[in-house]
């Protein structure tokens, strides 16, 4: 389990905490991308195209509560979502009297399922009133990729490129579905934290999880990492774009300009019947200042 902030104070080991959590890989040659029939051709998941990296490192896990509040206290770092005084939260994890989908000014267009919640921050991840009571070592939320390139900054990391997070991700398959292979449920047992039930009003959790859960449920993938399908969307620091060169590819940092940043990995409310993007080829993007309840990071390095 991860060191609480208390711990990883106490002892002095902040530095050795952080760096003890990356995995270092080989890096080489890899299929990045999707032909497969689940594929969003909107979101350029393909066609396959051969990439090849130079070796470099990798967080295990998403970074945790517990991890980023050790990064506040000794920074006094504030988030944009603190900054701003609100932050998106999902409709069913507010509180009954809160659930009012549709709400003018406040639930986001299209997606109406988000509301725009007043306090909602890292600290308060469902809304005034909520804390991080028992989540230590659940991902952080509510962080934008200006407050995650800030964390990796102090950590002495980086956020991955998109290229190092699909090739970490894949745990070293080749043109799988999922971390674990192609089959969603091997055994009838569920290896992610996503959506089970109709989407966006009923969410069983069958898969032990309602919403969040701790960075390192589940079982890790090949390469040793926790959760790189569903829990929480995760920063990459590529621009987002949908066009690829033709050739192999080396050290690919995405498009040159734009302005949204891809998140890779799907969230606890992915779900087949609305955004089956937990699979390891799937891509998505927002807005470098957006913060939310289902979207976290973890750090690279060279």
């Amino acid at each position: 389990m991860p060191l609480s902030s208390a711990e990883i104070i106490s002892c002095g080991c902040k530095v050795s905490h952080f760096a003890a959590n990356l995995i270092s890989l080989p890096g080489g040659r890899f299929l990045m991308g999707t032909d497969s029939q689940e594929r969003w051709d909107a979101d350029g998941e393909g066609p396959v195209r051969e990439v090849e990296l130079s070796p470099f490192s990798i967080d295990a896990t998403a970074v945790s509560n517990d991890e980023f509040s050790v990064f506040v206290q000794d920074t006094g770092y504030v988030t944009e979502a603190e900054c701003i005084g609100s932050s998106f939260v999902f409709w069913k994890q507010l509180p009954k009297a809160w659930q009012r989908r549709g709400q003018p000014g406040r639930s986001m267009p299209g997606a109406d399922w988000w509301i725009l919640v007043k306090g909602a921050s890292w600290k308060h991840p469902e809304g005034p009133g909520s804390d991080l009571g028992g989540k230590g070592d659940h991902p952080v939320v509510h962080v934008s990729w200006n407050d995650a390139t800030a964390f990796a900054r102090w950590a002495g990391k980086r956020l991955p490129t998109e290229a190092e997070w699909e090739y970490a991700a894949r745990g070293g398959l080749d043109q799988k579905l999922y971390p674990w292979g192609d089959e969603l449920t091997p055994g009838g047992k569920h290896r992610c934290n996503i959506w089970q039930g109709k989407f966006p009003d009923e969410n069983r959790p069958e898969d032990g999880y309602l919403w969040t859960a701790p960075v390192r449920s589940y079982e890790p993938n090949g390469f040793g990492l926790y959760q790189t399908s569903g829990n929480v969307w995760e920063w990459c620091s590529d621009f987002w774009g949908t066009r690829w060169p033709e050739g192999r590819l080396r050290n690919p940092r995405g498009a040159s300009f734009g302005e949204d940043r891809v998140i890779r990995g799907g969230s606890f409310l992915c779900h087949a019947s609305y955004c089956n993007r937990y699979r390891v080829a799937a891509r998505t993007h927002i807005s470098p200042d957006s913060a939310t309840s289902h979207c976290g990071f973890r750090c690279a390095a060279d």
